[in-house]
């Protein structure tokens, strides 16, 4: 799989069809090399929407992204690089990590993870997430728009029923699960191999029942854990993709989740990512401390 010059990471495709892989591939490579035009023809004229969870920007139509790009990609310093690190999914729908360097957004790089649907191989809604505190708080301070101005529709009811039925399966009996604040029952629906990580709190625990443990114990903390936890959208398929959480309790009011299906439809991997600045240092420091093992 090919990769943005100047980038010599892999790309990880291995829960992604092949055509997703290349179609966004492709996408960043425009984006990286600052093809205004090239990155445009990737998005679809109707619906169009682009919104980032952390900022609360909110880009709307075709013609409004293409203003933001317009706007900041000449700005953006030689040799900077907005690239893939892992996709999943098809080309209906995907969830896709990835890095932008220092300058396109900030003087700091950002690590984010987006969720993006696709009608007839262009994008037709992207909802960026990542977390404040890796970008700097600082930082995020003085891009951020007031609570109060943030989206409340991420454009999801537009594109209903681009995800499969395994994966909207999958994320049904999970966060079914982690509604309940029930680690044993989510514990079934993973592998023995299984990988859990949580960006925001640094945290990877592997196998099935040291991760259930952890989901029980993290119940009132996680914002994807508990009575509060939603699914604003599901993605992907039956190799890959997640779903977008929503959380009416606690501080953090959304991020998402990625997840990699083996071949028995149970989870290898779950990444999580979503806004670590809106909680403070005590709730980090708890995370870790239950992660550990006695």
């Amino acid at each position: 799989m090919g990769q943005v010059p100047g980038i010599h990471s892999a790309v990880d495709a291995s829960h992604a069809t092949p055509a997703l892989a290349e179609r966004l591939v492709r996408y960043f490579r425009c984006k990286s090399a600052q093809d205004l035009e090239g990155t445009m023809a990737l998005f679809a004229q109707r619906p169009c929407t682009y919104i980032d969870a952390t900022l609360g920007w909110d880009l709307g139509s075709w013609a409004e992204i293409h203003a933001f790009f317009a706007q900041y990609m000449p700005g953006w310093p030689a040799h900077s690089a907005s690239y893939p690190v892992r996709i999943l999914g098809d080309l209906r729908s995907a969830v896709v990590f990835f890095t932008d360097t220092a300058g396109l957004f900030g003087p700091s790089e950002l690590r984010l993870a987006g969720a993006v649907d696709m009608r007839s191989g262009l994008i037709t809604r992207q909802v960026d997430y990542w977390d404040g505190r890796h970008f700097g708080v600082d930082n995020l301070a003085s891009l951020q728009v007031p609570v109060d101005q943030f989206p409340t529709d991420f454009g999801e009811t537009t594109v209903r029923g681009s995800t499969s039925a395994v994966m909207r399966g999958v994320v049904h009996d999970l966060a079914d699960a982690l509604h309940g604040g029930d680690g044993t029952a989510a514990a079934r629906l993973f592998a023995p191999g299984a990988v859990f990580e949580d960006a925001p709190a640094h945290i990877r625990i592997e196998g099935p029942r040291s991760i259930g443990d952890y989901l029980t114990a993290t119940a009132e903390l996680l914002p994807y854990v508990g009575m509060g936890a939603g699914v604003r959208h599901v993605l992907g398929n039956e190799l890959g993709g997640g779903y977008e959480f929503t959380s009416a309790s606690g501080p953090v009011p959304r991020g998402i989740i990625g997840l990699e299906l083996d071949r028995w439809r149970q989870i290898s991997r779950l990444t999580a990512v979503w806004d670590g600045s809106l909680v403070d240092d005590a709730v980090l420091l708890s995370l870790a401390e239950k992660a550990i093992e006695r």
